[in-house]
């Protein structure tokens, strides 16, 4: 059964959503996975920083105003009178569960996720009825029902795959299966989410649980970009690229697809294809088993990067030094992007800075700490980059201009990363693209 993905700019509007529905609309069995409506997201999360907070008053007010700004589109989406009715009752059933918990006394990280559930809950509901209004053979898959994470916060395929199935043969006749995207369930049974993106990466998942013969991430952009597009004019897309090309490209900044989504897809041997909601006849990208076959495949960027440096003359033909600092890494659960080692010294980069100043503090007891905040990893993706002579030098020519803080180069065959000053992104990713792909930009 093919799954097919639409983020939230493409359910964004009423009429993205008959879109959307003219697109699915084939007669074949499908999973349809949706994000909340575009600009939804953002808003609940401002609502649950103020509950958070604790100003239910301003939430209160707020919640009103947003709700309302539903009914015109539930106006708009379902005209016959049965059906708006009941998508009126949608929204503010959902938007009742926010305000339900304006009654709890002391707020937590799971009034939070209830909160932030409620965008796919409306989107989904909405465009269910919306289908079967117009008479197409639509049941919806409520993911909270089925999507389950396990003890360490990894799906867990086999339950998900059982109660999927279940879902499913309970509704043997529907044609189109709708869902939710990002939402699910944790090992307690309570409601939390995929984190930011989780869509991408609930398509795949349900994609690997059916065996699913393709999984489509639909966006707004024709597929994966050999650049970023919104800084480098004249890029092209990728038409196909491998697991591993793609993940790296994902981690390391390319916006399209979700970091974690490629794992369970690869796991289980299922293309994944980008497309494009504006452009549904273009080829998009094909993600699969097999290769690019390119040298350099694409380039990205991830921003926000604050890079740190420990010098100690401990380190110098010392064993369990590195075991040592990074288990402080492991203690403030801070996953680490890059790592360059030299006799007396250790230069990393992380993106989640929650819980710098302890990591510092612990960091002090081995030596000299120096920090650098504002820093972008520049990624060049290619196949087996690692056996191809000339690479490394193109790309440092590329880049004679450009400061590097740090290079990592080795620890994948389909990997070059360089971190650089934010400042010199643009020029960085400009420069590169005009020595590997051998286009002409400004600089």
């Amino acid at each position: 059964m093919l799954v097919q993905k639409f983020g939230g700019t493409s359910v964004g509007s009423p009429e993205r959503m008959r879109q959307v529905a003219d697109l699915i609309t084939d007669g074949e069995q499908k999973v349809v996975v949706l994000s909340a409506v575009a600009g939804t997201t953002n808003k609940l999360v401002a609502l649950s920083a103020d509950l958070l907070n604790g100003d239910k008053e301003g939430v209160k007010a707020k919640l009103k105003a947003f709700y309302e700004e539903y009914y015109p589109f539930v106006d708009e989406l379902l005209p016959d009178a049965d059906f708006n009715k009941e998508g009126r009752l949608v929204v503010e059933q959902q938007f009742g569960e926010i305000e339900a918990l304006l009654a709890v006394a002391s707020p937590s990280d799971r009034e939070e996720k209830i909160i932030l559930a409620q965008g796919e809950l409306i989107s989904t509901r909405l465009f269910t009825l919306y289908m079967q209004s117009t008479g197409r053979s639509t049941t919806l898959l409520p993911a909270l029902d089925f999507m389950t994470t396990n003890q360490i916060g990894d799906p867990d395929v086999p339950l998900i795959r059982r109660e999927l199935d279940k879902l499913i043969q309970s509704a043997p006749s529907a044609t189109y299966y709708i869902t939710q995207g990002y939402i699910c369930r944790n090992f307690d049974g309570e409601v939390d989410n995929l984190q930011r993106g989780g869509s991408d990466y609930t398509a795949t998942i349900i994609g690997a649980a059916l065996y699913s013969p393709e999984i489509q991430i639909w966006t707004d952009i024709d597929g994966l970009h050999n650049n970023d597009p919104r800084i480098v004019k004249g890029t092209t897309p990728v038409r196909e690229i491998s697991y591993r090309e793609a993940a790296e490209l994902a981690y390391f900044g390319a916006k399209i697809l979700h970091p974690t989504c490629v794992i369970p897809a690869e796991n289980d041997e299922v293309p994944v294809r980008l497309k494009n909601t504006f452009e549904p006849d273009a080829p998009g990208t094909l993600i699969s088993a097999k290769s690019s076959g390119m040298n350099i495949t694409a380039i990205a960027a991830k921003d926000n990067i604050t890079a740190i440096k420990i010098r100690s003359g401990r380190m110098l033909n010392a064993y369990g030094f590195l075991r040592r600092v990074f288990e402080i890494f492991e203690k403030y659960q801070t996953p680490i992007d890059m790592i360059t080692t030299s006799e007396v010294s250790v230069s990393l980069t992380i993106d989640q800075t929650s819980n710098l100043e302890k990591i510092v503090a612990a960091l002090n007891a081995f030596g000299e700490v120096s920090i650098e905040a504002n820093q972008t990893i520049i990624c060049i993706v290619g196949d087996n980059l690692g056996k191809e002579i000339g690479t490394p030098t193109q790309v440092l020519s590329a880049l004679s201009d450009v400061p590097l803080r740090m290079v990592s180069y080795g620890g994948s065959n389909n990997n070059i990363s360089l971190l650089v000053s934010s400042d010199y992104k643009s020029m960085a990713l400009k420069a590169l693209h005009a020595q590997l792909f051998g286009a002409s930009v400004t600089v």
